[in-house]
């Protein structure tokens, strides 16, 4: 029996399919450009890969689309029907204050999600038309979203309210919410098993094109970087971070387009803004080993806000056990690491060169980066959010299943 994992972009559906015994997965793939002339197919079954170009014009001619390649491409298929999927597991962006763990949809969860459309109107509407499009082509499986936004639900209020009229949290719902819940709360489990504690103190750092940094403590998070919305926080690929919002009101002042300066913030900032080069790291760094002055200030920035941003969560965790890096950039970018992290032995933190060097990350699992005798342990451990999103999904049809095959007969 197996797990199907759904998560719909703006205009892209990736999709993988898991063993629900084994967890391991047997298929992945995506769809890009929905609703253009052409759309693009990948489909990986089994290690091989197949591409097409076709036409996909929503996302329920999508989805229909992914079941009939996992049911009939492949040799043989990973699936031989629909009959063999025990669940669907869909990432949702935000969940608001309404969920705080991952649920089967329903009617009322639907109608939640559907609900904080507002707060999240460029991801919430395709992540609620893939759902939808799902339950009509498989209807008789049950469907849970898992909620970027859940695991940041134990911040307690002084650490998730904006000092702005409280009148704006009662009635339009001004909040942290944070978000990349399902990296942080996957590495956490992680770094959990890893350390032999239930319920560590942890800082996580998703470093990628988007970036977060999360502040956990016995096993639930307590802070967290981004807020309204995933633009606050750390410098990203392409989105400012945190900035004085009074520079909104001076490009205004300036003759500047509100929409025009939204777009720059969110699509031409960050790495992008500062190098003008790219809001990849490697382009980036390859342009400043040449003597690039922009790209390196680029660098700096990125690397001084996140050493920023460990130093006020080492400060509210007071005992740290351990810091974990993940996504593109954390895993992969040991210079960056290094950075992040140097100069901190006073505070406990000393990496080990040697190891933070080696090429260890990946499929290879996890990677301790900090001597033996450091205080607080730093580890590289590749994220798997499909992963978390299958076994939420596998923890909560069992129960159902077993309910439903105790009543029939």
């Amino acid at each position: 029996m197996y797990v199907l994992v759904i998560n719909c972009g703006s205009s892209s559906i990736k999709y993988k399919l898991y063993d629900a015994q084994t967890q391991l997965d047997r298929a992945q793939g995506l769809i890009e450009r929905i609703g253009e002339p052409q759309a693009r197919l990948v489909y990986r079954p089994n290690g091989h890969q197949i591409e097409l170009s076709e036409k996909i014009t929503d996302y329920e001619q999508g989805v229909r689309r992914i079941i009939e390649l996992l049911t009939t491409e492949g040799d043989p298929p990973p699936l031989a029907s629909v009959e063999d999927l025990v669940g669907l597991g869909h990432r949702v962006v935000h969940g608001g204050e309404a969920f705080r763990e991952s649920v089967i949809v329903d009617a009322d969860v639907l109608a939640a999600v559907e609900n904080c459309c507002e707060l999240a109107p460029l991801h919430n509407p395709a992540n609620l038309a893939g759902i939808k499009a799902a339950q009509k082509i498989v209807p008789n499986r049950p469907h849970v979203g898992v909620f970027d936004t859940a695991f940041f639900q134990t911040m307690p209020p002084h650490a998730y309210t904006y000092a702005v009229p409280y009148e704006w949290y009662e009635q339009r719902r001004i909040r942290r919410y944070g978000f990349h819940g399902t990296s942080h709360r996957y590495v956490a489990a992680e770094a959990a098993r890893l350390l032999g504690k239930p319920k560590p103190n942890l800082i996580t750092l998703h470093l990628g094109n988007g970036c977060s940094m999360s502040c956990i403590q016995e096993g639930r998070a307590i802070d967290q970087t981004m807020g309204l919305t995933p633009l606050e926080g750390l410098v990203m690929g392409t989105r400012s971070g945190d900035i004085d919002p009074a520079i909104i009101f001076h490009m205004i002042q300036l003759g500047e387009d509100v929409a025009k300066i939204r777009a720059t913030l969110e699509k031409k900032s960050g790495l992008l803004g500062v190098s003008g080069v790219s809001r990849d790291l490697r382009d980036i760094r390859e342009a400043a080993e040449k003597g690039d002055q922009r790209a390196q200030l680029a660098i700096d920035v990125f690397a001084h806000r996140a050493k920023k941003y460990l130093g006020a969560f080492l400060a509210e965790l007071g005992d740290c056990h351990a810091i974990v890096f993940t996504g593109g950039i954390g895993e992969n970018a040991h210079w960056m690491r290094a950075k992040i992290l140097a100069g901190l032995a006073p505070l406990g933190i000393e990496i080990d060169r040697h190891a933070n060097e080696a090429r260890r990350v990946g499929p290879e699992g996890p990677l301790r980066i900090t001597t033996e005798t450091s205080r607080t342990s730093a580890w590289v451990i590749p994220t798997d959010e499909e992963l978390m999103i299958a076994q939420d999904t596998i923890r909560l049809v069992k129960p159902r299943a077993r309910t439903e095959s105790n009543t029939i007969g």
